[in-house]
């Protein structure tokens, strides 16, 4: 796992899902009824658990973005201290609320976890491990766009990465050839070639005065020489290891 959806909106909505599945499951298949539970307690039960959840699970989402945007990735660790994290904090949620006056629960914070809480978190995990997988299929899918910016407030070229073929130097200036319409176009700006490097690390150096895009290497020439998409480039022997090894 390598993102995670922030829609806080969608979010939202998932907590709202999960709390309203743990009050109907609750309210009907009573998990934890001995047979002493009025209808009356066993709705504030149900019904608080549900509440709870959905607001422990809004805690999480604000938390995960921050983190997230922070950080800038995520991973299968982060993923589980998640879930722990929302475990963690429902349990003080829920106990905090079976204990209050409006249920006055009898049962102290060990029999609480054993006899109670692990059965709402076997009933809970599930939703949430596959909730959560949803959310990432949710996440909008949007095509790399790269920004080269100039010295000069005119210099401006936006592109698609996959249509950027390669970079060459020219004096005060490197020239940048990409795609329009399947045609080979390029456009001058004012910058040096280590910037660009230095703002766009996919590109592989081949030459003291091309970068190449390597997605658009199509073979080679012969020893010195390499083919790109419409356009062929010199290959210096300091760079021809790093080209070989793509």
């Amino acid at each position: 796992m390598k993102q995670l959806n922030i829609s806080i909106k969608q979010n939202l909505i998932i907590g709202l899902l999960i709390g309203l599945w743990l009050f109907i499951f609750a309210f009907i298949i009573k998990p934890f009824d001995d047979g002493t539970i009025s209808f009356r307690a066993w709705f504030l039960i149900s019904s608080g658990f549900s509440v709870v959840a959905f607001l422990c699970y809004v805690v999480l989402t604000f938390i995960q973005k921050t983190v997230y945007l922070r950080i800038s990735k995520w991973n299968l660790v982060l993923e589980i201290g998640s879930i722990v994290f929302f475990y963690f904090i429902y349990l003080i949620g829920i106990y905090t609320y079976y204990k209050s006056p409006i249920l006055n629960g009898g049962y102290d914070f060990s029999e609480f976890f054993s006899v109670i809480f692990i059965k709402v978190a076997l009933i809970l995990t599930p939703v949430i491990i596959l909730a959560r997988r949803y959310l990432i299929k949710l996440i909008p899918i949007k095509e790399d766009v790269l920004l080269f910016k100039g010295e000069n407030k005119l210099d401006v070229l936006k592109i698609k990465k996959a249509d950027l073929v390669c970079i060459s130097n020219a004096q005060n200036y490197v020239e940048i050839f990409y795609l329009e319409n399947d045609k080979l176009r390029s456009k001058l700006i004012r910058s040096s070639l280590k910037k660009v490097q230095d703002d766009f690390d996919f590109l592989v150096q081949i030459h003291r005065s091309h970068l190449i895009n390597p997605i658009h290497f199509k073979s080679w020439r012969n020893a010195n020489t390499i083919i790109l998409t419409q356009i062929e480039l010199p290959v210096s022997k300091n760079y021809k290891e790093t080209l070989l090894a793509l």
